[in-house]
């Protein structure tokens, strides 16, 4: 059963998060960000053990800030299931797109989100320390308009 976390959740999500990363995020990482206003985090329960979590900053563009299931529970749709209710999260605090880093070696993840209909948008050179990520966006609500380009501020130093 997917639902909303809570502050009581954040140790088992810990515990998943150190089971899926090689650098998991920091518990008071975790418990930081679900204290902001922006965090939407969703999680799935199995006979009342957490088996994936998704969690997203959601202003105008959302961030999608984590994303896991653990690994013998992957290749059953749960990792999708996690990312259309964290999107829906998303679209209901406001967001109209959503944003993601994936590691370029990180193929099965690269291949849900291009199959739930993100596209790449850049390459992010050594993000992850040792690796590049992808740059990946998806519009969350129809016909959103693309946002104006930055307008440089200050003299010219280039």
């Amino acid at each position: 059963m997917i639902r909303n976390w809570t502050a009581d959740d954040i140790p088992r999500i810990y515990r998943l998060e150190r089971e899926c990363f090689e650098n998991p995020w920091h518990l008071w990482s975790l418990e930081r960000t679900f204290e902001l206003k922006v965090f939407r985090g969703v999680l799935e329960e199995i006979d009342g053990v957490v088996v994936g979590y998704a969690g997203v900053l959601a202003g105008p563009d959302a961030d999608l800030a984590l994303i896991a299931v653990a690994p013998k529970f992957r290749r059953r749709g749960i990792g999708a299931a996690l990312l259309a209710a964290v999107e829906a999260e998303a679209v209901a605090a406001g967001s109209e797109r959503m944003f993601l880093e994936v590691r370029v070696s990180n193929t099965a993840a690269r291949s849900l989100y291009i199959k739930a209909g993100y596209e790449d948008v850049s390459v992010r050179e050594k993000y992850y320390g040792d690796e590049d990520a992808y740059l990946m966006k998806k519009d969350l609500v129809p016909g959103v308009k693309p946002r104006p380009k930055y307008k440089r501020v200050g003299p010219d130093v280039s």
